[in-house]
């Protein structure tokens, strides 16, 4: 694409010279940045979108993917760091989420810069147990977990029933899950002092509503719920409005003060 510029595990299709904010969008278990593709261009024209790729797939299919989400975010860190040095904000879908959120934490933690704001999308809140009623699906037989990934939605059946697709597929989804499904909050974890908006979908079978607004528990900052008619990729069939949404909640923690810096 012209234009665009790429660090390792970042990748930024339309690049704007002296943007005023950076957009970093982070992807779900077994996905890539191409969730994102369609995305882009309904941001405003001088917000600068930067997707994440985590490694194992795409134009890093070439490296092992990562199993802990620490290291995941280490890995993204060292890419994104040249890139924090103007107001940026962070949204992130099911492992993204996740990783969105330890990320935040990661940066308050080192006295980094901070996000304006936190989007998290499809993930349950915290809790000791890690915060997911699904939690083996790494472990499922071939068939029960084709079954499981087609009910969430997003994939078609015929292609997780096509062999040369899910040989493929199988070993990355079964590390992302894995790093999804056994993460644990660390003992004291504060609440973030970054607004967060939560997202999520009304007939997702990987996390309930309620489990969504226990976010609010985990920020000095919650500005609540937004709930979509779909399953755990509901924002698939509107991502103009979806996109506008997520503007107006970054406006809206911008314009009602700056957070307390990390």
């Amino acid at each position: 694409m012209i234009g665009t510029h790429v660090k390792r595990s970042v990748l930024c299709p339309q690049p704007v010279p002296d943007a005023v904010r950076r957009v970093f969008l982070l992807h779900h278990a077994g996905g890539s940045h191409l969730l994102f593709r369609d995305w882009v261009r309904h941001f405003p024209a001088d917000w600068e979108v930067c997707l994440l790729e985590a490694p194992g797939r795409g134009r890093l299919s070439d490296l092992a993917p990562i199993g802990e989400t620490d290291d995941l975010v280490s890995f993204f860190l060292e890419d994104m760091a040249p890139l924090l040095d103007r107001p940026f904000v962070l949204f992130g879908h099911s492992m993204g989420a996740l990783t969105g959120y330890e990320l935040t934490q990661r940066l308050v933690a080192d006295d980094l810069p901070t996000p304006d704001w936190l989007g998290l999308s499809a993930r349950a809140a915290p809790r000791p147990d890690g915060g997911l009623d699904l939690r083996t699906r790494h472990l499922m037989p071939d068939a029960e977990l084709r079954r499981s990934l087609a009910d969430m939605g997003g994939t078609p059946r015929e292609v997780l029933e096509d062999p040369d697709w899910w040989a493929f597929l199988e070993p990355l989804l079964r590390t992302d899950l894995r790093l999804v499904e056994t993460w644990r909050p660390r003992d004291g974890t504060p609440a973030l002092p970054v607004p967060l908006s939560v997202f999520g979908g009304d007939r997702d079978v990987v996390v309930r509503p309620q489990r969504l607004a226990d976010w609010r528990e985990h920020t000095t900052r919650y500005l609540g719920l937004h709930l979509y008619p779909g399953d755990h990729f509901y924002f698939r069939s509107y991502i103009k409005e979806f996109v506008d949404r997520i503007v107006s909640d970054v406006r809206r923690a911008v314009d009602d003060g700056p957070h307390h810096s990390g």
